[in-house]
């Protein structure tokens, strides 16, 4: 029996290392091959550089396959990287140690390549003068004779200290009998690794010893684990901050002191201190040993963003017609990472020829983070409304001061009075109401894009009761939706987007509940094909009254086309009654078709659809342009 030893290490012995290209390093021709060295004056693509094809084996094993044409420098850099005939040599020479690589790290211990170029081996004499002349492209083949695949025979791990536990590094993860293949391997080592760091020990080290025999076509692998000591977080500090309260900065990451250590717990006071807004980018280090107490010091880097930022959005849609805004923001205000925003909107502009229906909004809002001293947000908001819609027009001041508290990342609590003094005229019919509120909601989002979100899932729930001076009465408007995603290719490409959402006001008659607190549906983000608000009861003179109760559901395909464009095709459905209970009778149902365009903001989105049950007044379509996508 032929024995092969390799000496342990803490990364996987030279032989298996090197012989993973396609799972952890490049090429190694891509990186030492000699190029062709560019003539004076000229480019490295000269009349010098070669045409040549490759001629990759078929080994009837899909993983080797593709294994070998990863490791392959002559394959990866054909079209990328111009070459003389020397170069060409260098490359081809290279590659033999390269198929030797891919070969072992999907375990084929004993297999063997062989490359040709123009079909001679590339270490014979004179061969890169004589391709010099040749005309065409010059031919490569890569052939592989891969033998039987290595299995793994016995796995092991041990502790460095005798005694010591390995409970907590868990089972190994690697089966007697299965391919020795090198990346299970290492995967076996680095989950060993992350459970004893996430039981709180920040230094470990594993090391690993490999052995082949060739005459049974095994291997051996042993674990040799040192845990390290348990260790507790020390006081984390912070540098960077410039204008920035060090007291607040300080306030945010002091929870983490006395914790046992975990890395999950170090992201999340990055992420704390990323969420004041006034950091462009965070880093957390980790000191390489324990202080004096025995405790782990972390210190976080900051780098403070500009005090002041402005921008604007515009959107469209038919007979609403384009909508403009813009805001100007101080971002640290009195040095709390306090948020000053200005905003100004104007919409509806130009749809009739004249100001008469066109409105707007200017707003102020304050938020605070970090309120109490706990991680949670006031936010205190001003504005003044104008809205001349079909179904109303309404002119209001309103006032709220919210607090926001994320109990979990994926969990938000928010809370807080709202007061509003308006005027209302539906059917010619004016009414000035003074409401007092109280605004109540959970939201729940995990997605992996806010914007533009591939999978995962949002929720939202809000009870909103409102007392009516003026009427004398209370109701209470409930409201919740829920989007999910599906990455059906697992590469992006096709996204099924689902939406659903429910509202009713309970505790007071149709009459008694202010036109612009009614729920309506229709336009964008609702029922596209739809004008806005067009879905649901009419008032005498034929325009949109709103409801008690809602009803709306979305069901789009999401298609990545080429490059940033994309399309996406899409069905929408909505019911707006005066009871209170949620009706499915009388469903609105439009469809259509939409173009998206990928940029660093979110896409940009522009759909175009029709109602699929139109009635008399209903629009023949809709078209609608935004920034990201419709839910």
């Amino acid at each position: 029996m032929r024995l092969k030893p390799h000496f342990p290490g803490l990364a996987l012995t030279a032989t298996l290392l090197a012989a993973l290209p396609h799972t952890l390093l490049p090429p190694a021709a891509a990186q030492d091959a000699p190029k062709a060295e560019p003539q004076p004056g000229g480019e490295a693509e000269d009349a010098s550089t070669v045409e040549y094809t490759v001629e990759l084996p078929d080994t009837d094993d899909d993983s080797l396959d593709d294994a070998v044409r990863r490791a392959s420098a002559l394959e990866q850099l054909r079209e990328r990287a111009p070459v003389d005939a020397f170069g060409l040599v260098s490359r081809a020479l290279a590659d033999r140690d390269n198929m030797r690589d891919a070969l072992r790290s999907e375990g084929y211990y004993g297999g063997t390549a062989d490359i040709t170029v123009a079909g001679e081996p590339p270490d014979t004499p004179g061969l890169a003068d004589r391709l010099t002349s040749h005309e065409g492209p010059i031919p490569l083949a890569i052939t592989v004779d891969h033998g039987p695949q290595y299995r793994l025979d016995s796995i092991t791990a041990e502790a460095k200290s005798p005694g010591a536990s390995l409970a907590e590094a868990g089972p190994v993860g690697l089966e007697k009998g299965s391919p020795a293949r090198a990346q299970p391997i290492i995967d076996a080592q680095n989950q060993m690794a992350s459970r004893l760091k996430d039981a709180g020990h920040p230094f470990v080290d594993i090391s690993r010893r490999v052995t082949v025999d060739h005459d049974t076509h095994t291997m051996q692998v042993a674990f040799t684990v040192d845990a390290g000591p348990r260790a507790e977080f020390a006081r984390p500090g912070v540098t960077g901050e410039e204008r920035t309260d060090s007291d607040l900065v300080s306030r945010v990451v002091r929870p983490l002191e006395g914790k046992v250590y975990s890395e999950e717990e170090i992201e999340k006071k990055r992420q704390d201190l990323l969420s004041l807004g006034v950091f462009s980018t965070v880093r957390a280090r980790a000191a390489d040993r324990l202080n004096e107490e025995g405790r782990l010091p972390v210190t976080y880097t900051v780098l403070e963003r500009p005090l002041h930022a402005i921008g604007f959005s515009a959107a469209y849609e038919t007979r609403y017609g384009p909508t403009f805004s813009t805001y100007w923001e101080h971002r640290n205000l009195f040095g709390g990472a306090e948020r000053l925003r200005l905003e100004a909107e104007v919409n509806r502009f130009g749809t009739t020829g004249d100001t008469s229906d066109t409105g707007g909004k200017l707003e102020a809002s304050l938020r605070t983070p970090w309120f109490a001293g706990r991680n949670q947000t006031l936010t205190l908001d001003v504005a003044a409304l104008r809205e001349r819609l079909d179904a109303y027009d309404r002119d209001a001041f309103t006032f709220g001061a919210l607090v926001e508290r994320k109990v979990s990342p994926k969990l938000t609590v928010t809370l807080g009075p709202q007061i509003e003094f308006s005027r209302v005229t539906q059917d010619e019919v004016t009414t000035n109401y003074q409401l007092f509120g109280l605004l109540g909601q959970l939201a729940w989002s995990d997605v992996d894009s806010p914007l533009n979100p591939s999978r995962g899932l949002r929720a939202a729930f809000l009870v909103n009761p409102i007392y009516s001076l003026g009427e004398g009465n209370v109701f209470t408007r409930l409201r919740g939706e829920v989007s999910t995603y599906y990455d059906i290719t697992g590469d992006k490409g096709s996204i099924l987007a689902l939406r659903g959402a429910v509202g009713s006001i309970v505790g007071a008659s149709f009459g008694g509940v202010p036109p612009d607190k009614r729920f309506y549906a229709g336009g964008g983000g609702s029922v596209r094909g739809y004008d806005y608000q067009s879905i649901g009861p009419r008032t005498a003179d034929d325009e949109p009254a709103g409801g008690l109760s809602l009803i709306e559901g979305t069901v789009e395909l999401r298609q990545r086309v080429s490059g940033p464009w994309g399309m996406a095709a899409f069905v929408d459905a909505g019911s707006v009654t005066r009871d209170p209970t949620p009706d499915f009778s009388n469903l609105k149902f439009g469809a259509g078709l939409g173009v998206r365009y990928l940029t660093g903001i979110g896409p940009i989105r522009a759909d175009f659809a029709v109602p699929l049950n139109k009635e008399r007044g209903d629009a023949a379509f809709g078209f609608y342009v935004g920034i990201g996508q419709a839910f």
